[in-house]
């Protein structure tokens, strides 16, 4: 099939993009389709593309010549992204710049408007790349479509569309402050920031653990069989697995959910070997013990095997692994154990030499990261939970600003833009040459995250400091400790110590 020219059908079109060479250029390609307004076929266009630093797209736009219908979408071709995002991004009076920021919306996120409680489901406006006022006035012209309909029909409810509409109007020309929500469970959407890689004080990302209902709206969720019989005990002795090697009968729960709820999920994740050489040599595991869980790929019966550990200077941690033999898929967790401690903690390196880029780093979700000589700063949750090491961080750091940061070097994007994030990434990458001493700091509000000494004892390491602070209620309030009570079971607690 040559280069743009028509094909017969989706899936021919879709293997000819899927072995086009990466440094060719997409080609575009064409296949008949229905029309949903005259019933006639029309011309459907498609292309893959990369948006640069964000993932790969599918981009179609349909035509019918017969009636003129006409209509875009956007598609992900990636994967699903580990967690869901929220982006909140503050709209200022008459900003027009901040209403041309570039949005690209999923088909499966929701855009909410608390000021005058309105949402767009996902259903309503499919994939999309816009800006924020593009997707305002999208949605103008959606609630306009039918009002000839509706006055005749209920005069009341199309009298209150109009009054609405002349508020959202508002909003799209800039005339009045107002709050952009953006949250994706399948974390595909994105917002631009026009300060990328430094922190944009008008917008704020949220990563989260999507729940079984959003696992299952987006297809990512195997159930468990009907035939499953449950409530039966966890099998807590690996010698006994080959006496029960299927794990037939034990209620199967989805991966990554195990002791979420009372560990705050988990706190570090990377690779096995790489769990393996950071914790198993500070403590071999005298017990390991086993579970039933559910492949996170392909939704295959699988076990997981745990054992509680402790880090010197650090606490008492649970080290999970789950390996699925028949796909592959393996992953690993770090999981936090005891009680929420009191205070949060505030980790400072000093690095000056390669021992210092050598040294151990855990990394826990809640954990912001900042690097003051770049006037870098990453907010809590943006690379999620990871075990590795001081130079192994910044490298990651770097991956996921080319990731995240999808419109910094796109073909809109204005020179001084590019070169602004080309400067700050080749500045990033000698921080591991170490041409001069720099700065890291780990902030953690549930004093989960720990970077190792290069000493035998910590007291003697000069270069990592460890300080201790409260937290304040906005901090407790989104880790949800201000909802937590536990009077009942003190009151229980102090009942039984006295008796």
């Amino acid at each position: 099939m040559e280069n743009g020219g028509p094909v017969t059908d989706i899936q021919s079109a879709a293997e000819a993009v899927s072995v086009e060479d990466e440094a060719s250029v997409a080609p575009l390609h064409q296949v008949e389709s229905l029309c949903m307004r005259c019933g006639e076929n029309g011309i459907t266009r498609f292309l893959l593309t990369r948006i640069p630093h964000f993932r790969e797209i599918v981009l179609m736009a349909f035509e019918c010549p017969h009636c003129n219908e006409r209509n875009n979408e956007v598609q992900f071709a990636g994967q699903l992204q580990r967690r869901g995002c929220c982006y909140q991004l503050e709209v200022p009076l008459g900003s027009s710049e901040v209403l041309n920021r570039q949005v690209v919306k999923s088909d499966s996120a929701t855009i909410k408007i608390p000021e005058l409680d309105f949402e767009i489901p996902p259903e309503a406006q499919r994939g999309t790349l816009s800006t924020v006022e593009g997707i305002l006035l999208r949605a103008v012209d959606e609630l306009q479509a039918l009002q000839d309909e509706r006055k005749k029909l209920d005069p009341a409810t199309a009298e209150a569309i109009d009054q609405f509409l002349i508020k959202l109007k508002s909003l799209a020309s800039g005339n009045a402050a107002f709050t952009f929500i953006l949250d994706d469970p399948a974390g595909n959407s994105f917002i631009e920031n026009p300060y990328a890689p430094s922190s944009d004080p008008l917008l704020s990302t949220r990563f989260y653990e999507r729940t079984c209902e959003q696992q299952a709206a987006l297809g990512f969720l195997a159930e468990p069989a009907a035939t499953e019989v449950p409530n039966r005990q966890v099998n807590r002795d690996a010698s006994t697995e080959e006496n029960n090697p299927a794990l037939d009968g034990i209620e199967r729960v989805p991966h990554g959910s195990v002791g979420a709820v009372a560990g705050r999920h988990a706190i570090a994740q990377g690779n096995t070997e790489e769990v393996a050489a950071a914790l198993c040599r500070y403590s071999a595991p005298e017990e390991v013990d086993t579970l039933p869980s559910t492949c996170g790929a392909c939704g295959t019966a699988c076990v997981t095997r745990f054992y509680a550990t402790k880090i010197p200077y650090f606490r008492d941690v649970i080290v999970m692994a789950t390996a699925c033999d028949l796909c592959g898929y393996r992953s690993s967790e770090l999981k936090p154990g005891g009680e929420i401690p009191k205070k949060g903690k505030k980790i400072t390196v000093y690095v000056w030499n390669v021992q210092d880029l050598s040294r151990d780093v855990i990394k826990s979700d809640t954990a912001s990261v900042k690097v003051p000589e770049l006037d870098l700063e990453l907010a809590s949750g943006t690379l999620g939970g990871i075990v590795t090491t001081v130079e192994g961080l910044i490298t990651k750091i770097s991956e996921s600003l080319e990731r995240v940061h999808g419109f910094t070097l796109g073909d809109s994007t204005e020179e001084w833009k590019r070169k602004k994030f080309q400067d700050f990434k080749s500045r990033l990458i000698k921080l591991l040459s170490l041409e001069e001493p720099w700065t890291l700091i780990i902030d953690d509000a549930l004093a989960s995250s720990f970077v190792s000494p290069t000493t035998d004892s910590i007291e003697d390491d000069k270069q990592l400091i460890f300080e201790e602070y409260e937290r304040s209620w906005e901090q407790n309030e989104e880790l949800g400790l201000n909802d937590m009570d536990t009077s009942s079971a003190d009151n229980a607690y102090t009942t039984d110590n006295k008796q």
